[in-house]
């Protein structure tokens, strides 16, 4: 034993410890410049836009950076918060379209995704390979090859406003159901928790929000289901859709039987081993498949620029393009910048909400045993 452990502290005083090789100090160095030239690569734009935003003179051409602009103020961001654009639109009406498109894209791809990925990874029935392969190739395929089918299939869906009302109504029943499906038991258990009370005040949320779009006045007799955030949130799941149920399916992959067939054994019921014991251990990938869904919907541009015409519904990213000119002179680059930072918050702020999650979901997907 004494041999050994002199042999290990002659190997450290060399140089070569348990976790690797030491560097030496011209190797530290370089590793170090590079890290900071990849740090100022990546930070040098950042600093820019927010530099720009705070300069007063809207220059017609940004050449230069100045960190603390001459007269620096935020007169652009007042601009922008009160009308980005010459459309009749605040930011705040532009915030709210985005966020109930991003909003619900990944509640409806978690929900529909989750679902779908459990039944893919846990039960055997006729021509699942073959659905599996038609799910990735639905992934592989670019979004924007799809524009113009949706937009002849969307676009020939048109219904009256009463009877969308009841649609809608019905829709926020199902909701409510499903909440309450999810509460009541772990209610009656006593195994209800902090995720279950969240996934039940959303499903709350939602369905008022069904509610009001449902006695909301609308626009005429004749709905048309293309010129409408929803249409563009049903077709933007059409795509989400099948990225979720390839990444859920992927990691519910990982989770042991045994968990599940020991619930069986103490008398739980398929639901109660779904909502209680499958749905927290894949917390991770969950919020790694909501999260990228909902960046998707927030910057969405290309399906929201073709189907919608009325500006009551453009989004945020449609407001942005707007603000852009037929010629680099032309754009109010101070406004640009600050709408710029502005748009890009939530997805950073999102992101730091889940990022223990996703930081989670990374470490143990590469883990065995």
């Amino acid at each position: 034993m004494s041999s050994v452990a002199t042999t290990t502290a002659t190997r450290t005083r060399k140089g070569s410890t348990a976790a690797g090789r030491q560097l030496k100090w011209w190797q530290q160095l370089l590793f170090q410049a590079l890290c900071l030239f990849i740090a100022a690569t990546v930070l040098f734009p950042i600093m820019w836009i927010v530099s720009m935003s705070l300069d007063p003179r809207n220059i017609a051409r940004p050449t230069e950076l100045r960190l603390i602009p001459p007269g620096a103020s935020l007169d652009a961001y007042r601009a922008v918060l009160d009308r980005p654009t010459a459309n009749p639109v605040t930011f705040t009406e532009l915030a709210l379209n985005s966020l109930k498109l991003a909003g619900g894209v990944a509640l409806f791809a978690l929900l529909i995704g989750v679902s779908a990925a459990y039944a893919f990874s846990r039960f055997k029935f006729p021509g699942r390979q073959y659905m599996m392969i038609a799910v990735l190739a639905i992934t592989v395929l670019p979004a924007v090859a799809t524009i113009a089918p949706l937009f002849a299939l969307l676009n020939g869906i048109r219904v009256s406003s009463s009877l969308l009302s009841i649609a809608l109504l019905i829709a926020a029943a199902l909701v409510i159901g499903f909440g309450l499906m999810i509460i009541v038991p772990a209610l009656r258990t006593g195994t209800a928790s902090g995720g279950t009370y969240a996934v039940g005040g959303v499903a709350l949320l939602l369905s008022l929000a069904l509610i009001y779009t449902a006695f909301a006045p609308a626009p005429g007799d004749v709905f048309v289901l293309r010129n409408s955030l929803l249409g563009v949130g049903i077709a933007m799941i059409s795509g989400a859709l099948p990225f979720a149920i390839w990444n859920l399916k992927g990691y519910l992959d990982t989770i042991p039987r045994e968990l599940e067939e020991a619930a069986i054994i103490d008398g739980a019921s398929p639901n109660q081993i779904f909502f209680q014991i499958v749905l927290p251990l894949a917390v991770p990938a969950l919020a790694v498949t909501g999260f990228l869904s909902f960046a998707g919907g927030w910057t969405e541009f290309f399906l929201s620029w073709q189907f919608l015409t009325n500006p009551r519904d453009f989004t945020l990213a449609m407001a942005l393009y707007n603000m852009t000119g037929q010629y680099a002179g032309s754009v109010p680059w101070s406004r640009f910048a600050a709408f710029s930072i502005l748009v890009s918050l939530p997805v950073a702020i999102v992101y730091l909400l889940l990022q223990r999650y996703i930081v989670g979901g990374l470490t143990l997907g590469g883990v065995k045993g």
